[in-house]
């Protein structure tokens, strides 16, 4: 028996992005492990990816081309070959090429986070036909949006750092199911004293293991922090000297903050106002002790209308009182800033015939049932789905559906499994995975350059995304020189090395070693420095004014919820939101059954006096219903849940679910306030016994 060691890198939408080394005997993957030379993997992985042989090896893998034989949703196909799938998809393109190109549309996302098999190859196709831009909006454009315009990049603390901080808000998270590297970090700091707050309005299981947890309501996070801004300045526990050197604004920040007085922003919040006292004493305080403060802001505060907004709040924080000083101080939301990716090398804009229309892929519900128009251009007559599951994953998903089910629609599915958006397809495309391709990897959780090298040779007839866009190329006559680059070429060029933060990238060597950290400043803000075009954090933002937003920090209520929508609350009186389930990510992982029996089946967690108004019972199932849609999961009758709130852990397959839908049955298409990203948990319903 012939055993070897392969480095590769975790390629899921997850800030941690670990270091994998994978076990192979004989040609086959016999276990996945965390590298524990890899400072932030650190020999550890969450029990997803430890499991990850399973995935590849899973009984259920799509190996082979496939046709659809019965009609849309049903998921019936049968086998056929590369060359007639390739046919077939080249046949149904060429003439809408001819005529309208921008009515071909890609839809993809963080199915893999790869730069090589995400958007390369598949991206120089599309440029190169001229095809629609999708806006890849749904998971953080808001934040990163509001945090661009404060901090200039999203850049901020080092994941290495946080063990040393002294007080740690974890805002809008639940790292030990999203970041577990993270909370590995957080609760050493706990150890070594530190003070861990959570500020959610769901008791997560992060929640319940820091010393306080604020349950505010949906949607309010930019109140707390105006609260917070409120209290630091009228009790004076500000850096007067950061202030005056490093930030633009503070006299108008100064008097917008005035305006949210701790009984304001505990109305607002639906909290105590002690709370909103103590937790911005604490943090000044603190701060101006010396003690490194930090805040991981994460995704989770963004998903409402003014999720751009509250992430900017947010960011205001560290430079009031001078956090930004300590290495183990500011806030992280992503890293992804730090890192000098090379997308248009990858990606090819130039390629583009004439700049396309732009479609937002939170509104594809809307979108695919959208017919031609002056306003909206051509009729999308196909779509080619990689990296993705829109079925699953898409707001509103009702309309999703009506819109991939047209007749007239032409689908191409790029897969490991048969998901909900593969019923859908025409064509089916045998996907490689992780184990099974070459890849180069950024990360937003920390600073490290990764490699991943093909442990074992593709399952079946699988292709890399790359492979099967270099043969759709040649088949639509794109002869460009750039469509003939291998997967190595791709990587190598992931990175510019004229960047003093990569001057030690080199892809072969990348490749043996397995990652390289960024030439990065341990506090990369200590002394101002900030990436905007001041170069100082903006509280007032011109830029934001010229995009005719409000320059300073504010607050923007949620199209639903009692205080916003009294009449829309009438009828549908609880707010919900809809996180991760812990053993899934996304869609991913949801077929695999080891993790999915862990979960047993959709879960509502309600609030115990919510449930009694309704005679609702813990273990029963109950309908979640608004004039969107409709699904049902088993209450769990649980104080985790604060009134008025309740939970859907997601996302679940459709098809895996007792009646064939999810929670975003109910979720809306509106987008936020910038960013034009999705409003998950800006969402009301009722609740009823299912039986009822």
């Amino acid at each position: 028996m012939t055993t070897t060691y392969v480095r590769a890198t975790c390629p899921h939408d997850c800030p941690d992005t670990c270091a994998l080394l994978v076990t192979v005997e004989d040609g086959v993957a016999t276990e996945v492990k965390g590298d524990p030379d890899h400072p932030t993997t650190a020999g550890v992985l969450c029990t997803k990816v430890s499991r990850y042989t399973e995935r590849t090896y899973h009984a259920e893998r799509l190996l082979y081309p496939l046709r659809r034989i019965g009609a849309k949703g049903e998921g019936k196909f049968e086998r056929i070959s590369w060359d007639e799938a390739l046919a077939t998809i080249v046949a149904r393109l060429k003439p809408i090429a001819a005529r309208a190109p921008e009515a071909i549309l890609p839809y993809s996302y963080c199915g893999t986070m790869g730069l090589v098999q995400g958007e390369s190859m598949s991206a120089r196709f599309f440029h190169r036909l001229g095809a629609s831009l999708l806006d890849r909006t749904i998971c953080a454009t808001a934040g990163f949006t509001g945090y661009k315009y404060t901090i200039g990049a999203t850049i901020g603390t080092d994941l290495e750092q946080f063990q040393n901080a002294k007080l740690i808000l974890i805002w809008g998270g639940n790292p030990i199911a999203s970041n577990l590297h993270f909370w590995t970090r957080a609760q050493e700091a706990k150890r070594n004293g530190a003070i861990l707050i959570a500020i959610d309005p769901y008791r997560s299981l992060t929640a319940e293991k820091c010393q306080q947890h604020i349950a505010l309501l949906p949607g309010t996070d930019a109140a707390l922090a105006l609260g917070m801004m409120h209290v630091l300045i009228a009790e004076d526990l500000l850096d007067h000297d950061y202030i005056a050197n490093y930030t633009l604004g503070f006299e108008q920040l100064k008097a917008r903050a005035a305006e949210w007085t701790p009984q304001r922003t505990a109305d607002t919040c639906g909290i105590g106002v002690d709370e909103v006292l103590n937790l911005a004493r604490l943090y000044g305080q603190m701060a101006k002790a010396g003690e490194p403060v930090a805040i991981r802001s994460n995704y989770g505060v963004q998903r409402v209308r003014g999720g751009g907004m509250s992430v900017r709040n947010i960011a205001c924080l560290p430079a009031l009182v001078g956090a930004w000083r300590h290495a183990a101080g500011g806030i992280q939301l992503s890293s992804s800033g730090s890192f000098p990716t090379d997308k248009a090398a990858l990606q090819r804009p130039d390629l583009m015939p004439n700049q396309p229309r732009t479609i937002n892929m939170t509104t594809i519900g809307d979108d695919l049932l959208r017919p031609a128009s002056p306003e909206f251009g051509p009729q999308v007559e196909a779509v080619i789905v990689y990296n993705a599951n829109p079925l699953a994953i898409a707001p509103d998903s009702s309309k999703v559906a009506a819109g991939f089910a047209r007749e007239d629609l032409f689908t191409v599915v790029l897969e490991h499994f048969q998901t909900d958006s593969v019923d859908y397809a025409d064509i089916v495309l045998p996907a490689t995975t992780q184990l099974e391709h070459i890849d180069a990897h950024n990360a937003y959780g920390h600073l490290y350059m990764m490699a991943n090298n093909a442990a074992i040779a593709p399952m079946g007839e699988a292709k890399a995304n790359t492979e099967i866009f270099r043969l759709l190329a040649a088949r639509m006559g794109m002869d460009d020189p750039c469509f003939k680059e291998s997967d190595d070429e791709l990587a190598a060029q992931a990175f510019r090395k004229d960047d003093t933060r990569a001057i030690h990238f080199d892809w072969d060597a990348l490749k043996q070693k397995g990652w390289q950290k960024l030439n990065m400043p341990d506090a990369p803000f200590a002394c101002g420095g900030f990436p905007t075009a001041s170069g100082k954090c903006e509280f007032y933002s011109a830029q934001m004014a010229a995009d005719g937003l409000d320059p300073l920090p504010g607050y923007t209520a949620p199209y639903e919820s009692p205080a916003s929508n009294p009449e829309l609350a009438a009828k549908y009186p609880l707010a919900m939101i809809s996180p991760p389930q812990r053993n899934f990510l996304n869609s991913t992982f949801v077929n695999v059954k080891s993790l999915r029996a862990a979960e047993g089946e959709p879960q509502l967690d309600i609030h115990p006096d919510d449930a009694a108004a309704r005679g609702i019972k813990h273990g029963e199932m109950v309908r979640i219903f608004n004039d969107r849609g409709t699904f049902v999961a088993k209450a769990r009758v649980t104080a985790k849940a604060r009134p008025g709130l309740v939970v859907g852990l997601s996302v679940w397959w459709k098809k895996l679910a007792s009646d064939g839908k999810n929670a975003n049955e109910v979720t809306s298409q509106r987008l936020t306030d910038m960013g034009r990203a999705p409003t998950f948990y800006d969402t009301l319903v009722q609740v009823e016994s299912a039986s009822a």
